[in-house]
Parts: C-alpha cells; structure tokens; sequence
C-alpha cells in the first residue's frame, strides 16, 4: 500500500480508485459525463481515477449488484491499475458493498458514500458538520455489519447470573441511534435560530434572492461578481457547501440579499436532503430563486431537471413557491452561434438571462431583469403617516416608488408604489 492518508472510516485520500458505472435502463445523461462526474466527485477529495468502465447491466443481482462475470472483470482491471479503491456510481446496499469488497479485494465506497466523504471534508461551519455528521451516521447505521470486524464479540452481563451480555454491534447501534438523536436536537435549535434570523429579515427592508443551480454551474462565481465578495469558486465539484449571504444594490432597489447555496448533484443521498434542509430553507423563504446553469455541459437539461426535482424535495413547487429565474451561464465557452441562438431564446422570455459570471457579460442585464421581477406587480398604497415619522418615509423613498407626500397639518399623506411583498413588509416593521 501506498503512503496515502486513511480517515476513520477507511476511505483513502490520494489512494488510486478506478470508477464503476452499472448501465441500467434509460437515463438522460451520456455515459461519458456521468463516468466524468463520478471521476470528478472522486477528485474533489484527492482520489486518483486511473480508470472508468460502464457496466451494462440486464438485472441486478441482489448479493453484488454486478454479474459474477463482470465482478471478475471488475476485479483484474483493479489489479491491473494497482487500485486500491473501487468506486461505484450507484447506490449499493450494505451486503452489496460487503460482497463486492470480498470479491475485488478492495476497498468499495458507493456513491452516496462518496458524496458525504466529500461533504465531510467541505463542510466549514458547525452547523454544517453537525448537518454531515448525521447524514453520515443516518447512513452508516445500516453497515456496520460490514464496516467493522469486532462487531461478533458480546459484552458481560451484569450482576451474578448475568446472561450472554449485549453484543459490540447492539452497543454501536445504540451509540449511533443516542447521537443521531442528540445531532436533531442540536439542529432543531439550529433551525430554531435560523428561523429567528428570518422572520427579524422579513421585518427588514430587504428583499432576498437565492442561488441555486448544479454543483459547478457557476454560482460562487456569479455570486461573487455581483457582491464583490470572495467566496470560494473553482473548477471543482461541491467547492463550497455552507451558504453565505452578502448584500447587493439593484436598479430601482436600495439593497437586496443575495445568498449562495449548497449545489445539487444526481442522485443527491436522502441523508443529505434531509440533514441540509435548515439551510435549504433559506431558498424557500426567499423572493427570487436565481436557478444557474451551466450551458456548455452537454447534459445542460438533466441537470436542470435533477435541481428542480430537490427544490420540489424542500417544498418549491406550484404557486406557492417563490418565482424561479433562470440564468443560462458560462456562455463565454459556447460557439458563437450557440450564444447567439441562447440569446435569442431568452428574448423571447421574461424567465431567462444569458450571462459569463467569469467575463461579466451580461450580468448588468441581469441585474436589471432581477430588479424587474422583484418590482413585478408594484400597486399603487395611499398611507397617513404622522408628519414626524420621518423613519417610515425614509423606508418608503428607499424601498418604494414615493409618487407625492404631502404634508397635511400634523399628517403626512403619501402615495408609494409598492409590491405586496414590500408592503407586507412595511406592515411588519409598523407592528414592531
């Protein structure tokens, strides 16, 4: 074995993997980017792919997923390119993965598995590992049968005529089950707080706008090119998973909240949805859903299809939903028929901006479409207002259309432009 670090789970960094992708039925996707993707995920923690096989697949086989002829083939392209690691791009289940490990004498990591190593690694703030932490032990209660090798030793009994005691496994389960249960406290007060922070920026001036979009579709980029902000953004999968909020001006809005989130991925494990749902509710709670994606990926539409499958996961669907927008970026790699041909599509649609969040071409245009949405059905209110709540006006001329005040004795009457949003707004800071 090669001098690679090993994590407490056995999962190597640097180790040398090769990337198994059984091929069942019809997906959307082509067998060439699914095997990139997984080689991509796999790079995001350091493992080396030396090789990628699709494996067509009739019928899965419930003891190894893989017919006994192609885990032999499986097994002599390990050895071949000296792999330590097999990684397969499917979820397997814990006798599955068993199985396969005896039959390739190698270490095996499922995607789901994979996918929480790298949130593991990512993962910045507390509450972020506290979200990895349980998604990972909500998946590794169902295999610890086959991750550790005590498990078949029992514990004394107590007292004088105790019996044959509690087993090491019944010992870890209950373990895992009293810190899942401790992690769900932990993040309900998390929820609990968040939840506080929102409603105290519903009371604020202030509309929020969401990033969304496929993991490496270009939201820190695009989020850093209208903040001025720093947030990491590189050419890697999951670059940046806790989410950050920064403050924007728009034409015509004082100031808005913009907010990059975590990024999906196909197959995103339950366990993550579930454990990222605090921070997921930060897109369900903002105004504007800026959906991103990446128009040069050759499986552009899939993705787009996997992203809002999760935000239907989270609760953003139908009308109750907030309006979705959608920002068709990375156009300074497209051919330039194919960004013409973009651009002329988008015309046609009040739903869509064509942008390079890296060149800055058309994010202004963008501002300006955003602006417009979160502006979209402004009415005219007429208020009374006291002649001295000068801070009441001030909040109208920043985050309305002021059309007259006019000072009536004591009273101000003033006539604003508002959206229902704002003017909600505007209710709640008045009951404050």
């Amino acid at each position: 074995m090669s001098g690679f670090d090993r994590d407490a789970d056995g999962v190597t960094r640097g180790a040398r993997a090769i990337v198994a992708l059984p091929e069942r039925g019809e997906n959307a996707r082509t067998t060439e980017a699914r095997l990139a993707e997984a080689a991509g995920l796999a790079a995001a923690i350091g493992i080396e792919v030396i090789d990628r096989i699709a494996v067509k697949l009739r019928e899965p086989k419930a003891a190894t997923l893989f017919g006994s002829g192609q885990v032999e083939n499986l097994a002599t392209a390990a050895r071949m390119a000296e792999a330590e690691l097999v990684i397969v791009d499917a979820a397997l289940s814990p006798i599955q993965q068993r199985n396969l490990e005896k039959g390739l004498s190698a270490k095996v990591i499922d995607r789901t598995g994979l996918i929480l190593e790298i949130f593991g690694e990512r993962a910045a703030t507390a509450e972020g590992r506290l979200q990895v932490e349980l998604a990972h032990l909500d998946y590794q209660a169902g295999r610890l049968v086959r991750s550790w090798t005590h498990l078949e030793r029992q514990r004394g009994g107590f007292g004088f005529l105790g019996g044959p005691g509690e087993t090491q496994i019944e010992a870890d389960r209950r373990l895992i089950r009293d810190r899942i249960a401790k992690l769900k406290r932990e993040l309900e007060q998390v929820a609990r707080t968040r939840t506080l922070h929102r409603s105290r920026r519903q009371k604020a001036p202030w509309p929020t706008i969401a990033l969304v979009g496929y993991t490496n579709a270009g939201k820190s980029t695009l989020f850093n090119r209208m903040t001025g902000a720093a947030v990491m953004a590189e050419d890697l999968l999951f670059a940046t998973l806790d989410p950050t909020m920064r403050q924007i001006g728009l034409p015509g809005i004082d100031k808005a909240i913009l907010s990059d989130t975590v990024g999906f991925v196909s197959d995103l494990p339950t366990q993550l949805v579930a454990a990222f749902r605090a921070t997921l509710e930060e897109v369900v709670a903002a105004d504007l859903i800026l959906h991103v994606r990446d128009m040069s990926h050759p499986d552009s539409e899939a993705q787009a299809a996997d992203v809002l499958t999760v935000l239907s996961e989270i609760g953003i669907s139908g009308e109750e939903g907030a309006p979705i927008f959608e920002v068709w970026n990375k156009i300074d790699l497209l051919e330039p028929s194919l960004v013409e041909a973009a651009a002329t599509e988008a015309a046609l649609r009040d739903d869509v901006a064509v942008v390079s969040a890296l060149t800055g071409d058309g994010v202004a245009a963008l501002r300006d479409a955003v602006s417009a949405r979160l502006t979209q059905g402004a009415r005219l209110r007429h208020l009374d207002l006291d002649a001295g709540d000068g801070a009441d006006l001030a909040w109208l001329h920043a985050h309305g259309d002021v059309v007259s005040s006019d000072p009536e004795g004591d009273r101000m009457l003033v006539d604003v432009r508002m959206t229902e949003t704002e003017w909600d707004r505007f209710q709640a800071r008045r009951q404050v």
